[in-house]
């Protein structure tokens, strides 16, 4: 399959990962309202396949001072995922996570970089464990790697990465609330022969 890059990707398999959106948003929903012991509500996933130099408009403009995490993915396939959210939602979250405790301003102390981490690895996990369950390969993530800067800054990581596949970036946006709307998006980067493997697994090849 020497031409399998995203410029190249079928209806059927926007359609497959948007399944996979679905049910991972529903999963990572569903810890996250365990973690902070409160309801989350959830909207339908947009799943887009972008331009590179579109998405950091969609998040709200490169200049857009975002919580970026980033884990490598191992196993069966392997890639990476990235988690960004706007730090003044990723605040809410740690807020929540931490009662009340976490400090005031854009920063974040080691403690809440810790809360994030955790936070994120739950999110990315069941994103994770959906696509593992649909096509049952074996995913493992790595620790996460967490970066508080310039959408476009945290954005120019997966960038170079995804030289190799051309201009496009799948990005899957979650709108998810409790008392506070939040936008979470999602990139998740599979290098080429983990694409080809994923299709294998679906029946798309």
């Amino acid at each position: 399959m020497a031409d399998m890059s995203l410029d190249h990707v079928t209806q059927n398999y926007m359609d497959v990962l948007r399944e996979i959106g679905n049910i991972g948003a529903g999963n990572a929903m569903t810890a996250l309202s365990q973690m902070l012991q409160c309801k989350v509500d959830m909207q339908v996933p947009q799943v887009r396949l972008l331009e590179f130099h579109e998405v950091g408009a969609m998040m709200g403009g490169e200049e857009q001072l975002m919580v970026g995490v980033y884990l490598a993915v191992e196993g069966d396939i392997t890639g990476s995922i990235m988690f960004l959210v706007r730090t003044d939602s990723a605040k809410h979250l740690i807020n929540k996570l931490m009662m009340g405790l976490a400090s005031e301003g854009d920063e974040l102390n080691e403690m809440e970089i810790s809360a994030m981490k955790e936070i994120s690895n739950i999110i990315t996990g069941a994103y994770l464990n959906s696509l593992s369950t649909l096509t049952n390969l074996k995913i493992y993530p790595s620790p996460p790697d967490l970066a508080l800067d310039m959408a476009g800054a945290i954005l120019s990581v997966p960038a170079i990465e995804f030289g190799i596949m051309g201009d496009k970036i799948l990005l899957i946006q979650s709108q998810f609330y409790d008392d506070v709307e939040i936008d979470g998006y999602f990139i998740l980067i599979p290098d080429l022969e983990s694409y080809e493997k994923i299709l294998s697994a679906l029946g798309m090849v």
